[in-house]
This record gives C-alpha cells, structure tokens and sequence, in this order.
C-alpha cells in the first residue's frame, strides 16, 4: 500500500514526487523504463512565455511559473550541489514582415503592464540592432526584432538528473524503474503492473506522457475520442563556440538554444503522422537547414547528436492536470506538449495540494482534467464556451 502513486518518471512525474516529499506523503513512482527516457529526456530546453498582448488567466500562470522556475532550480542546485543549466538568457525573434514592428511596440508596452513580478520587471523591446553580431544573421534581421527578457532555458537532462538526486535522498519517495503500469482501478485504488505484481494505493497522478491517455481511454471505452495524442519531434545538438549567455532565437517555429560548453541545441519538429517515433529522418535536415540560414556560422558545427520523440497532447491542447471528475482517486498531470519544462513544477504542486487537502493553486480552467473529460465524452465538441477542441 501506498498513499500516492505518480505513474511515469518524467519532468511532470518527478516535479509531482518532489512536491509530494516536501509534502511528506509516502509515494511510490513507476516509471516504465528508465528516468527521463520520454519526452523529457530531449535535448531543446526553451522556456518561452506567451505574447503579453490579450491578457488572461493561462498567460498569467505561465508567467508566474517561469518566474518562480528560477528561485525553485536554485533550491535545488543549492540542496544537491548539481546544476540544471538554468539560465535566463532572454529571446531574440526576428521580425519576418515590416508591419510586425508596428505590432512589436504595442506588445512592448502591453509587456510594461503584465510582465511585472512584485518589483521585478520583464521587458518585450523592439531593436534594430542585435547586440550579439551573427546571433542572428543581420540578413534575417532587416526588419527589426524583439529582445524579451523573461524566457530562459534549461539543460532538460541535467534537470531530470538533480530531482531524480533529491528523490533517491528522500525517505518518502520509492522509485520503481524498469516495469509498467498496465491497468488501473482508481474506484478501489488498485494498479496492476506488468508481470502482474498489485499495487493498493491512495491516490494516483498519471504522469506518463503519451502512456498516460491509453490508461486514461481504457476508463471511458464507450467515449467517441481519444484523450490525447502524440506529437514527434526531432532536434539536435550542435557543438559550437558560441557564448552560453548569448539568448535564444525564436524564428517561426524554429528555436536556437545556446546551452553551456559551446553546444547548440536546434528544434524541433512537430509531426502528427510518421512511421517511427524515435526515428530521425530528412525533416530533421531541414530543420537544421533552417537553423543554418539563420545563423550561419552554425553550418560548420558538428552535429553531436540527433533525437527524436514523442510529446503529448491532450485533447483539449492544454495540459490535463487535476483531479479526474469521475474517479476521485486518480489526478492527471499530462499533455503539456512544449511547455512542460516551464510549468510542471507548478502545475505538480496544485495537484499535490489537491491531494493533501490543502488550498490548491488557482489553475487555468482549459487545463483542468475535468475540461480535457468533457471534450473526450463529447467527441472533441466542447458543452458550452470553454477551451478548444482537440
């Protein structure tokens, strides 16, 4: 018996148990595989924050969340002595139009009035001028570009290296790699892993990526959709000269992402259809022919490695996080797509509260696990006004 189990060792998985220690529950993690063999074990890192034009609750949260990832990282760097890699380098996104510098100054003065933590400001400023030449190509830049100082990045890796370190010091947190979950009864709080050992729980928080909406179907066999999907992406990593400070590109879909020793990490890919997941192919060369005509100084690195995998989405393209309407056992922490590494230790600590009975962190309602249910019973049509559809 346990009193929490947290289905899946990845970055939502390994946030929840941390919360979970701090919260002293006695919790069991499983992860099928090995720690970070997901998503989470990529190579990319970007933590970027929404636009700070049309303000609402999700943005809000973001935000919060990206601000406070900083002081939570430094805890643990202080607490275990490794480093995550984190730094918070800032975002340069070339402007591709000349009527998006219009368009740049009126969210430069909409970042004034949202971006502020406490006394603490951010900043979406408009320059014609990169400070880092080449960082990018002054070709791409002719129409002008913004500079944020709020996004950061993150070495996903070292990352899952030091909360796995926190929990393999923790006298509440179990972690049981290698073996899967293959059933779960979350009415008597009841999982069956492969080979058929039993586990009696408390509470459980699916945390499993992908794995976690075949878990979650298997309980509405009658609904007319899937509650989630996986998304592939590729990226690589480059080993350059390039200063470990200098910021990330954003450049319509393509992220830049200067990490330390030198390297670049090049992303990403987002493929609905492909016939290997962990495949690298040709969309993965054009990716990084995109990379080479923003920066190319970048054409002459050597490529140290190629990784794909796959992401989760859930069908309400939020992520699924909450107490599950129909089972009161069973909490979801899944489906955060791209944006997991900056908001998981967040949306990992509402649920934790949830779950100790104590006041939860106001969540978007479009991330709510109740919402992602609604639209998996309905087909993907949401009742009323609310999140979209899958």
């Amino acid at each position: 018996m346990t009193d929490l189990l947290i289905v899946g060792g990845g970055i939502m998985g390994l946030w929840a148990a941390v919360m979970a220690d701090r919260a002293g529950i006695e919790t069991m993690l499983v992860e099928r595989s090995a720690i970070g063999a997901g998503a989470s074990g990529g190579i990319l890192g970007a933590l970027m924050p929404h636009v700070p034009d049309r303000w609402n609750e999700k943005k809000q949260f973001q935000f919060d969340a990206l601000v406070s990832l900083e002081a939570e990282i430094r805890k643990l760097e202080a607490e275990t002595g490794l480093s995550a890699g984190y730094r918070r380098s800032g975002r340069i996104i070339p402007l591709a139009k000349p009527h998006l510098r219009t368009i740049a100054l009126r969210h430069q003065q909409e970042a004034l009035e949202h971006w502020r933590s406490h006394d603490r400001p951010f900043f979406w400023n408009f320059s014609d001028i990169s400070d880092t030449p080449g960082w990018p190509d002054r070709a791409v830049t002719e129409n002008g570009m913004v500079f944020d100082t709020l996004a950061a990045r993150v070495a996903p890796r070292a990352l899952l290296d030091m909360l796995t370190a926190v929990l393999r010091g923790s006298t509440h947190v179990t972690i049981l790699e290698g073996t899967e979950v293959v059933r779960l009864d979350p009415t008597d709080g009841k999982a069956e892993l492969q080979g058929g050992q039993k586990i009696d729980f408390g509470h459980c928080i699916l945390a499993a990526g992908v794995q976690s909406f075949p878990l979650i179907d298997a309980l509405h066999p009658a609904a007319p959709s899937a509650s989630g999907t996986a998304v592939k992406g590729q990226a690589a990593l480059l080993k350059t000269d390039i200063d470990p400070s200098w910021p990330v590109i954003y450049s319509d879909g393509l992220y830049l992402v200067p990490h330390e020793d030198g390297r670049v990490a090049v992303g990403s890919t987002s493929e609905i259809s492909f016939a290997d997941p962990l495949a690298c192919d040709r969309q993965l060369d054009d990716l990084l022919e995109r990379a080479y005509g923003v920066v190319p100084m970048l054409r002459k690195a050597e490529v140290l490695q190629r990784w794909a995998g796959l992401r989760p989405k859930a069908i309400g393209r939020e992520p699924m996080v909450g107490r599950h309407p129909d089972f009161h056992k069973l909490l979801t922490l899944t489906g955060g797509f791209k944006v997991s590494f900056g908001l998981a230790h967040r949306l990992a600590a509402s649920v934790i509260a949830d779950i100790n009975g104590q006041e939860s962190i106001d969540l978007p309602e479009s991330f709510r696990c109740r919402e992602h249910v609604t639209l998996l019973k309905t087909g993907g049509v949401p009742n009323r006004k609310g999140p979209a559809t899958g």
